[in-house]
């Protein structure tokens, strides 16, 4: 696979003192979906940020190969505008962008729909579940049509079951779209699950300790998850997540 984004030598002190990333050096590639995992505080978040540009490293940088990508961030919160409907949420990053009105709106649609929600674009945010809620997040994501997606625990919040089932809607949509997902979980069988690949960070300030390759079926379903392979996958990351921790 071609390289998409590269951190070399990426470190990260806050004003405050605290160095939430000693040293890391990371490499994602095209089309791959790849979980970062590690304790609370060990940088995830930080890592998305660096790459997002939203905060500049202390030390090392971000590079690119080929073009800067458009990038996607599905926050842990969906950080909804309760005044808009679902429609008008979706749509509202095309609009700062400058997309026209129309063109933003089948946008917009055509992501919501894609997302499940195709039948709520007039509903508010008060009247929509938490999982419901985090598919409008994902589709003003992609309405955007980003190459890279950012996801810092999207999911965390959710039951089981509805964590479950926007997991096969998110590996769907990723698949259709070619979109690089870099996801951020605390939970080891939902990156076993979704992840090509699965870097585990140590505690704060984090460095990564592990690197772990899961192969895949082509497709994914609530059977996978009783087979061996995937029991195999969710014992390796929980065993380099405990080495970390020990570490």
């Amino acid at each position: 696979m071609t390289s998409l984004v590269s951190l070399h030598g990426v470190s990260k002190t806050f004003d405050s003192g605290t160095q939430a990333i000693a040293v890391l050096d990371l490499e994602v590639r095209e089309g791959e979906f790849l979980s970062l995992v590690g304790p609370s505080g060990c940088g995830k978040s930080t890592a998305l940020r660096i790459i997002a540009d939203l905060i500049a490293p202390t030390t090392g940088g971000v590079t690119w190969p080929g073009n800067k990508p458009e990038i996607g961030f599905v926050f842990q919160e969906p950080t909804l505008m309760p005044w808009r409907t679902v429609l008008g949420n979706a749509q509202l990053p095309l609009e700062l962008k400058g997309v026209a009105r129309a063109a933003a709106q089948a946008r917009s649609r055509s992501a919501l729909a894609r997302a499940g929600l195709g039948d709520f674009e007039k509903a508010y945010p008060r009247e929509l579940s938490g999982g419901m809620k985090m598919r409008v997040s994902i589709a003003r994501a992609i309405a955007a049509k980003p190459k890279l997606l950012l996801m810092d625990e999207p999911f965390a919040a959710l039951d089981e079951l509805t964590r479950q089932s926007l997991n096969d809607d998110l590996l769907k949509l990723a698949r259709e779209d070619g979109i690089t997902v870099i996801f951020v979980t605390h939970s080891v069988y939902e990156s076993a699950y979704l992840s090509d690949r699965v870097v585990v960070m140590t505690p704060r300030p984090g460095r990564v300790t592990a690197d772990i390759a899961i192969a895949q079926p082509a497709e994914r379903s609530a059977a996978y998850r009783l087979t061996p392979q995937f029991t195999d996958a969710a014992g390796k990351i929980s065993t380099a997540l405990g080495h970390a921790m020990a570490a």
